[in-house]
């Protein structure tokens, strides 16, 4: 272990003794556990923000603080696994994905839990766990990928928002159980958004189509999550 400083990790000799009030504070994060295991609680709320700073007033997720959290957590020895509450309303692509693939490169064992939305981007966010959870109340956004600002009216342009709504379906689809096909089916509905094509699941119908493993409270998640951190030790 280097001197990356992960939350409950000793950071060159010294433990960190921030309290639970403390740490959300700071991060939106919190250390917790049953007593056997001990669990790193992330919360990705509102927009992902990404190369360009979202006014003040917004409520943002900074993916330049979350991914070396991200790594944090994977090299902590005394962190057991990785808790992921979402509620998104979709943000930078790039930048989302980007914290997707660091959440499915992870050994440590991870759950994801949506509350409220899952938005665009919340949706890679959802599957990148080891296991995926949706309370009946929460959406999951499924739209085309836009872009915003100066675009030139050129074939490659075109080509190249087809090339990225191909890499998130991808990752989409090799993490969860939904097809390909269905998959662009429910992205290009315009039979349900007034002003956008698109389709919006609930919590059963996510879990219907394939999207999102399971239906469950935070209770389920935190089991879960438990089982599969008793389940890796019974390996070793």
């Amino acid at each position: 272990m280097s001197d990356i400083d992960a939350e409950g990790e000793k950071s060159k000799g010294e433990k960190d003794n921030r309290t639970a009030e403390q740490r959300i504070a700071d991060s939106g994060s919190v250390l917790t556990g049953d007593g056997k295991h001990l669990i790193y609680c992330l919360t990705i709320i509102g927009q992902i923000e990404g190369h360009t700073v979202l006014p003040s007033q917004d409520k943002t997720t900074k993916y330049e603080h979350v991914l070396p959290l991200l790594v944090a957590i994977e090299e902590s020895t005394q962190i057991d696994g990785l808790l992921i509450l979402l509620n998104t309303v979709g943000g930078d692509v790039e930048a989302g994905l980007a914290i997707a693939e660091m959440i499915a490169g992870m050994k440590k064992p991870s759950v994801s839990l949506v509350l409220g939305g899952g938005h665009s981007i919340g949706v890679p966010l959802a599957v990148a766990a080891n296991h995926s959870f949706i309370v009946p109340s929460a959406t999951m956004t499924i739209h085309p990928v836009r872009m915003s600002g100066l675009m030139l009216g050129v074939p490659q342009s075109m080509d190249y928002l087809q090339r990225m709504e191909q890499r998130i379906s991808k990752f989409i689809t090799d993490h969860s159980h939904i097809s390909p096909k269905r998959l662009n089916e429910l992205s290009m509905n315009t039979q349900e958004l007034v002003l956008d094509i698109g389709s919006v699941l609930d919590g059963n119908q996510a879990v219907h189509e394939g999207l999102i493993d399971s239906l469950g409270s935070l209770s389920d998640a935190i089991s879960c999550l438990y089982q599969i951190i008793d389940a890796k030790r019974a390996e070793k």
